[in-house]
């Protein structure tokens, strides 16, 4: 996939197919970008389970035709009965990867969706009701998808550890085995969830009785998540994290995401000199910008109420930037490894004529969260709380009410001659890494969008369970620059040529004329839907 698709009266891109299309459907009803986004997300909770659901946390950017860009938070924070003694108990001297213990947060998805439709409402009046949004992700869990290759892969792959789930066989293993590529996946009870909230409104899932089966099903599973906490959470309107490069504002979620990361990374290139695309200057420097930028966030990121800085004020301080960026090597790897996270994810974004543009992203963590599955909702519960540390203080250490660290952040950039473009990926750890290679590629190196997303990446440290933490890249670089690497110090380890490991990256780019263009990742099941 080289070439880049433009159109002008919207566009959705997303790593399922039927998923751009539903979020299509919205935009020819005269619904906005916002609009179209939820039911975007809502159909991959049903198609791309094994990537999301709406029992797990979504973060939003959203870029105002008028030149505003806001935030939505819609983590949730762990449950009050998930302390240290509750796991001390269990015998547990760390949060289980799966299981009723790893479900220990509070799903904030939906809350997101709710405030995110708030604020189109307040903005534009408001088109469509619910039911119009949320009308292919029902149809699709009561009737049914095909699996894809990659969702057959991943549940074959992970069945042994998550098959014992308290709910997970009976929808994902119906018989007895997991679901093939081409099989049909049906959730009728999700689907009749999509409809509650259809008419009950979307803040049923916190409050009422769509929320009391909820938590009963919590309950009956072993999860210390109640329906106190459910009723206790809500989305939170933030401002974004902005940094200034050479022709741009580029825009991220502020903490507990790993946003300043990723702004850290193209602040830090910014000021690098290489003056090629596709170099070894231009890949050593992002990688090189990738270590320092992760030391940062690794020793001051998380749940902002326990931070001790001010995220944005390293994004401006030009001198420290300075400082950071000088202490690059251009020639030699920095030592490496440094600790890693992990993670599943969806990115997707929606742009209408007006020049909206939403960049959102929403997660279950790892692959099928935490393989809990309620039978009452058909809700995959994430294991975002998983990556607590059962500790007495200190980073993430888990805390009740306290919000987990998110390899989550959707990114953006207002370019100074009026473009505004939304980008983001799935992968972890490889979030920021494949920001930076699909964004210095387009706005830097002047590649086009499809064309940035499909070129061959790279991944620094661990990601998808695995335990090695070289330097990976997929093997379409070319020799010289493979042997440059080498040479420079960077343990190397060649990955296939177009893996997911790397991420399911797209963007979109609204232009001041109001032609949109728009990308999807080929690693992905993914489609560009546009009018």
């Amino acid at each position: 996939m080289l070439h880049t698709a433009r159109s002008l009266r919207g566009m959705v891109t997303a790593p399922h197919h039927l998923a751009s299309q539903a979020g299509l459907q919205v935009l020819r009803a005269g619904g906005s970008a916002i609009e179209a986004v939820v039911a975007t997300a809502a159909a991959l909770a049903v198609v791309y389970p094994h990537m999301t659901s709406i029992g797990g946390d979504g973060f939003w950017l959203i870029c105002w035709p008028d030149g505003r860009t806001e935030t939505i938070d819609a983590c949730g924070g762990a449950a009050a009965a998930a302390d240290l003694e509750l796991y001390r108990k269990a015998g547990l001297d760390a949060v289980p990867w799966r299981g009723p213990l790893a479900a220990n947060t509070v799903a904030g998805t939906v809350s997101g969706w709710a405030l995110a439709l708030e604020r189109a409402k307040a903005e534009r009046g408001g088109v469509l009701s619910l039911a119009q949004i949320l009308a292919e992700a029902i149809r699709y869990a009561e009737e049914g998808v095909p699996v894809t290759a990659g969702g057959a892969a991943i549940a074959a792959q992970k069945s042994a550890e998550l098959r014992a789930a308290p709910g997970y066989a009976a929808v994902f293993e119906p018989d007895g085995r997991p679901l093939l590529e081409g099989e049909i996946l049906r959730n009728p009870a999700l689907g009749a969830t999509l409809r509650e909230l259809a008419s009950a409104g979307l803040r049923s899932f916190y409050d009422g009785v769509l929320a009391e089966r909820i938590a009963a099903d919590l309950a009956a599973a072993g999860s210390p998540v109640s329906a106190a906490d459910l009723a206790a959470h809500k989305a939170q309107l933030r401002a974004p994290l902005s940094v200034r490069i050479h022709d741009a504002t580029l825009f991220n979620m502020a903490p507990p995401t790993q946003g300043i990361a990723s702004l850290l990374i193209l602040a830090l290139f910014d000021r690098l000199k290489a003056d090629e695309g596709e170099s070894f200057a231009h890949i050593h420097g992002l990688i090189e910008a990738t270590k320092r930028a992760f030391r940062y966030r690794d020793t001051h990121v998380g749940d902002p109420a326990y931070m001790t800085v001010e995220a944005q004020h390293i994004l401006d301080d030009a001198a420290a930037l300075d400082r950071m960026a000088a202490a690059i090597d251009p020639r030699r790897a920095a030592p490496w490894p440094h600790p890693s996270q992990a993670g599943d994810t969806v990115w997707l974004g929606a742009t209408d004529a007006s020049g909206l543009s939403v960049s959102m992203i929403q997660s279950t963590y790892f692959e099928f969260g935490s393989g809990v599955v309620l039978p009452q909702t058909g809700i995959a519960w994430q294991n975002r709380g998983a990556s607590f540390r059962l500790a007495e203080d200190g980073w993430n250490a888990l805390r009740p009410g306290r919000k987990p660290f998110h390899t989550l952040n959707p990114a953006g950039a207002r370019f100074d001659d009026g473009r505004v473009m939304v980008y983001g990926t799935m992968g972890g750890e490889g979030q920021p890494q494949t920001q930076a290679a699909v964004f210095s590629r387009y706005a830097r190196y002047g590649m086009g969008l499809q064309a940035a997303v499909t070129a061959p990446r790279w991944l620094l440290g661990k990601t998808w369970g695995e335990e090695s933490v070289t330097l990976k890249y997929e093997d379409r670089f070319s020799p010289e620059l493979i042997g440059q690497l080498g040479a420079a110090g960077h343990a190397l380890e060649r990955v296939a040529p177009f893996t997911s490991m790397m991420g399911h990256a797209g963007g979109l780019v609204y232009h001041l004329d109001g032609v949109i263009e728009g990308a999807t990742d080929p690693r992905s099941d993914g489609g560009v839907a546009a009018w």
